[in-house]
């Protein structure tokens, strides 16, 4: 097998792996399963990952990554003002929720209910993670208020936690619900109650 197919297939197991982890949870999805709909054999899975916890790993650094990605194209865009960098997360979150029939949910999200509590090494990456949308958050808020989109007392990092607390709340529920309302509902609040506009 050549270099370029050894990428291939490990870049097969983690997006397969991915679908499945984010639809059933990480230790409902057994490897069998992953290796059968990746058409991968089973003695090649543990070429490219040692066990099903360094695989999880993986899945968890893969996804990050392409989150990264989506959030320079919305938080990340230098071109737009920092409060509609915001409000196109929302609409590309809401989005991505209803092309997925409020199946998945946020991958980080669910793993973090999921495994939190059992598994230290999950939940220090899922934290490193979550520490980072925070920065990305934080500083479109810091941004907004050296214009004076929000008020100048506004604390951006305290802003950024509670917007990333409360979308994961309404993420679950929206899953839940089988409904994006929820979402909906909580980027409009956001705006309409948590984000002080500047006195005048």
């Amino acid at each position: 097998m050549t270099v370029a197919e050894h990428k291939q297939t490990r870049e097969t197991l983690l997006r397969v792996g991915t679908e499945m982890i984010a639809r059933g949870g990480f230790n409902s999805t057994g490897l069998n399963a992953i290796l059968s709909a990746a058409k991968v054999p089973k003695g090649s899975f543990y070429h490219y990952f040692s066990s099903k916890e360094d695989f999880g790993l993986a899945v968890i650094d893969d996804f990050a990554a392409a989150y990264t990605r989506r959030l320079d194209r919305t938080l990340g865009n230098a071109d737009t003002p920092p409060l509609q960098r915001i409000r196109d997360y929302f609409a590309a979150a809401i989005a991505d929720m209803r092309a997925c029939d409020h199946d998945r949910g946020c991958l980080a999200g669910n793993l973090g209910q999921e495994l939190a509590g059992q598994n230290e090494a999950f939940r220090l990456r899922l934290e490193e993670i979550f520490e980072d949308w925070a920065r990305r958050f934080s500083a479109c808020f810091e941004a907004a208020r050296r214009r004076g989109d929000i008020a100048a007392d506004s604390d951006p990092e305290q802003l950024a936690e509670l917007l990333i607390s409360g979308w994961q709340g309404a993420t679950l529920r929206a899953k839940v619900r089988k409904s994006s309302a929820p979402m909906a509902l909580f980027a409009d609040l956001f705006f309409s109650h948590i984000l002080r506009p500047p006195p005048g």
